[in-house]
């Protein structure tokens, strides 16, 4: 198969994956930092390379609203937002899950008010974790891009919604060399769109969203929670066929040098670049330390985590978002994974760069060495003003 170097930033990987794809629909309203996708397909659009229809709505809710009618009619749609408008969504998250329709929504994380901030924490997303959409975190531009081309797959083989999540800024502004596929590769890959039903079908009339009282809302919810249960095993045929197409395998987390590692650190997206250096310099030292980066964080694997983990002395989560009044998301779920395994895992809660706020090397640096040491950091939030 062949490929091509390109230089595209997270957003621009996103929306090129999304032109090879030539989706049916494209409902768009920019927020910032979503908005190099959106501008970037329009472009695409201008320029005659995609068919798809564009429709420029008044608010992020329309937005989502018009790809719940297009994808309930057959067509194969696509939104994109951020930070607030992923909050303005939220009344209709739970109508694309509970349709099951198997929308695509790439976010590009952000802060959430207030007070008003325009980078990047993943707020946003985990502020949504309950309302039946998948969620991917991916690193990288190129993780973008293959990831977005993935999400099409397993989201109309499960029937559900999925979102495709990159950091605000740092993943959606920075420009990467990426390899991008032949447009008929991901085309074939894809496949022809086959919604779940057709709300214009004639020939076989439906109504869609009607009115469920409790002789049948109990049922028709438990259909949906059950389609997550099917989600790993088609999250692994998908991942099979795309190792089979572009020589790459997409798993549902990246373990790094965690095999033997007696401290690892848990950490999502664009941080983990960073993280994997440290991890390297301390490797260097004979201190074994790993890291393992979530990928797919909805439906969240636990068994998958736990054998992966079960080897460790501590496990250090870092979270880019909190939750007040309980714990943080990450380290809930990692937690969760691991509190039946029969030997004690410490597994010690941290949350950092709240409203884009950098976490440097030297930090993560820092933070596993006063582990490896005996020592670990007693002050939850890092890298606040002293």
């Amino acid at each position: 198969m062949k490929t091509k170097k390109t230089a595209l930033n997270g957003g621009e990987a996103i929306s090129y994956a999304i032109k090879q794809v030539d989706v049916d629909v494209f409902a768009m309203y920019p927020i910032t930092p979503q908005t190099p996708i959106i501008e970037s397909y329009a472009n695409h659009h201008n320029n005659g390379e995609v068919t798809t229809e564009l429709i420029l709505v008044e608010s992020e809710h329309s937005a989502l609203s018009t790809v719940i009618g297009s994808a309930a009619s057959g067509a194969r749609s696509v939104t994109a937002t951020a930070s607030q408008g992923l909050m303005y969504m939220y009344e209709v998250l739970s109508v694309a899950s509970g349709l099951r329709l198997p929308i695509v929504m790439p976010v590009a994380n952000r802060a959430i008010s207030a007070p008003i901030n325009i980078h990047c924490d993943h707020s946003d997303a985990m502020a949504c974790l309950d309302q039946g959409w998948m969620m991917a975190f991916c690193e990288s531009a190129q993780e973008a891009y293959d990831m977005t081309i993935f999400a099409f797959k397993l989201a109309e083989k499960v029937s559900l919604p999925i979102m495709v999540c990159i950091d605000g800024f740092y993943t959606s502004h920075n420009l990467e060399n990426l390899e991008t596929y032949e447009d008929k590769v991901v085309k074939k890959f894809v496949g022809d769109y086959k919604g779940p039903y057709n709300l214009l079908d004639t020939k076989k009339p439906i109504s869609i969203g009607a009115l469920s009282l409790p002789n049948t809302f109990f049922e028709i919810k438990v259909e949906l929670f059950k389609a997550f249960d099917d989600v790993e095993k088609d999250f692994l045929e998908v991942s099979k066929d795309f190792e089979k197409t572009f020589g790459k395998k997409i798993n549902f987390f990246e373990e790094y040098k965690v095999k033997d590692a007696e401290v690892v650190i848990v950490v999502m997206s664009s941080t983990a670049q960073s993280t994997k250096n440290v991890i390297d310099k301390l490797r260097k030292e004979r201190k074994k330390v790993g890291l393992l980066r979530p990928i797919l964080f909805r439906p969240f694997v636990y068994s998958k985590y736990l054998n992966t983990l079960k080897k460790a002395k501590e496990i250090i989560v870092l979270d880019r978002a909190e939750g007040p009044g309980s714990s943080s998301p990450l380290y809930k779920e990692i937690k969760l994974s691991v509190c039946d395994n029969d030997k004690k895992i410490n597994v010690t809660s941290y949350v950092f760069g709240l409203g884009g706020r950098d976490l440097f090397e030297k930090d993560i640096e820092e933070l596993l060495n006063g582990f490896i040491k005996g020592k670990p950091n007693k002050e939850k939030y890092l890298g606040l003003k002293k």
